[in-house]
């Protein structure tokens, strides 16, 4: 295990980002970790962006030199209750055959096609305190067609006692035993699933006293961040702590990697970004890591931020009281 410090020589490398172009908001984002999610179009040359605020989501498309072209607010469908329900999370998935934008709240799941323009589900939640896919713990999984809004609960996953915080999944391309999505939660407990016609539970890698609000997974390696500032790099399949990374002062509430290059973003309540580059060692196996690049946003309240290519040259900043999603781009 090799322990890694964000303070240091590396902090003093090239400048490589640079501010660009902000998009605005008609409000701020909710102080909410992960409270950024990214599509990019590039046939079309758009990016959505979409962000989380009280019972609201706005989604914001803008062309690469940050001109907002077109703006849509979804709400969430109260369901069963006296209050408006609060959207705790908006996110595009993107699926082998289709993508699907998907809110989430306590009263329950709402999956749009991708540009918000018609809800094809809804999957309603017990207004009880142990929801079933919110506060229990339980992970839920639907079988989602080609088209259309014939979508239907599988599966429920019981790895975890406690919130779930975070999910995270790559590609399996095919290969037998090999780990594909992870999930984290409040305890800091992260497990680690094989899918299929049914999923399986391949480990479980204990917390430590904090929560993980962010987790991510890179070619069988496990990212993961902590509420202390910690960012831990784990092997998927055994669970074996490769690297330890003293990476923020204080929270992290946001993770994303650029899986064409294995850079690694990380973003916390401390006003930084960091990005880091992941290479495994030929010799040992073992994840390594470099420090490429610090941002600091001042006097704001990091919640979300992430690359908006798959490269890895570009990434996006979300910040409690900010009516604004601040962009960088490589220099």
């Amino acid at each position: 295990m090799v322990a890694v410090d964000s303070q240091g020589p590396q902090d003093s490398a090239v400048r490589m980002f640079r501010r660009e172009r902000s998009i605005p908001l008609r409000g701020s984002a909710a102080a909410l970790c992960n409270n950024l999610s990214v599509l990019q179009l590039p046939s079309r040359n758009l990016t959505h962006f979409g962000v989380v605020h009280g019972p609201s989501a706005q989604l914001v498309s803008a062309a690469p030199e940050g001109v907002p072209l077109a703006q849509r607010q979804l709400h969430a469908k109260e369901g069963a209750g006296v209050s408006p329900p609060l959207i705790t999370q908006v996110h595009w998935c993107v699926l082998p055959f289709r993508v699907l934008l998907v809110l989430t709240s306590h009263r329950g799941i709402q999956m749009y096609e991708s540009d918000g323009s018609v809800m094809v589900y809804w999957h309603a939640l017990d207004s009880g305190d142990a929801s079933p896919g919110t506060w229990s713990g339980r992970i839920l999984v639907f079988d989602i067609p080609a088209k259309g809004p014939n979508i239907v609960l599988s599966e429920e996953l019981a790895g975890h006692q406690t919130p779930v915080t975070d999910i995270a999944t790559e590609p399996a391309q095919g290969q037998d035993c090999v780990a594909d999505m992870v999930t984290a939660d409040d305890s800091g407990l992260l497990c680690v699933w094989r899918s299929g016609p049914e999923f399986k539970l391949l480990t479980r890698i204990p917390g430590f006293g904090v929560p993980c609000p962010s987790v991510q997974l890179w070619h069988g390696t496990v990212a993961a961040g902590y509420g202390d500032g910690q960012v831990r790099l784990y092997e998927a399949g055994t669970g074996t702590l490769h690297v330890q990374i003293s990476a923020h002062a204080r929270a992290i509430c946001a993770l994303d990697l650029a899986p064409e290059v294995g850079k690694l973003l990380s973003a916390a309540e401390d006003t930084f970004v960091h990005i880091w580059k992941l290479s495994r060692s030929p010799e040992s196996g073992y994840t390594e890591v470099e420090h490429c690049h610090g941002e600091c946003v001042p006097d704001t309240q990091v919640c979300g931020a992430r690359f908006c290519d798959p490269s890895g040259s570009s990434f996006a900043v979300t910040g409690y009281d900010l009516a604004e999603i601040l962009r960088f781009s490589s220099v």
